[in-house]
């Protein structure tokens, strides 16, 4: 797979990368985006059953920074009235054991939601392929502020 150089087909995502530090030292790749929380959803130009409405509010809050409300609003709101749809669906499954037709369209709709999660960046690989970053603080960038601090106060 690939040629010398290539990183493979098992390549550590930027940001994995990112949060133990890039002890290799190499240069990183920028991210095109960076998202950060945004505190309002728009909201939906159709009705939607509580479990949509859950999801949209989900989506819009961690998705905003690269989702923009004109363009992508119908592909949200078709993946919460399947979300909605799937309620449904799991409570006739789970209510009728042989309710096999059920159970089809019960895994090909679960299919649907995922490839939509998908293609709206909302599954670490589908971001790493939008090029959008997470920056989070965690324990690695403390750990390497202090060692960075202790080396500029060993060389002062």
């Amino acid at each position: 797979m690939g040629g010398k150089g290539s990183g493979g087909a098992n390549r550590k995502p930027v940001e994995q990368k990112l949060r133990i530090g890039n002890p290799g030292g190499r240069a990183l790749p920028k991210a095109d985006v960076i998202a950060f929380p945004v505190q309002q959803a728009p909201e939906p130009h159709r009705p939607l059953g509580k479990v949509g409405t859950e999801l949209w509010e989900r989506v819009w809050l961690a998705a905003a920074a690269w989702l923009k409300p004109q363009a992508d609003a119908e592909s949200v709101l078709l993946l919460c009235e399947a979300s909605d749809e799937r309620t449904s669906l799991r409570y006739r499954v789970m209510s009728d054991p042989d309710a096999w037709r059920e159970r089809k369209a019960l895994r090909d709709l679960e299919k649907q939601i995922q490839s939509a999660l998908g293609e709206l960046g909302l599954n670490p690989v589908d971001r790493a392929r939008l090029g959008v970053a997470e920056i989070r603080e965690n324990d690695f960038a403390k750990l390497h502020a202090k060692i960075a601090q202790r080396r500029n106060q060993a060389q002062a």
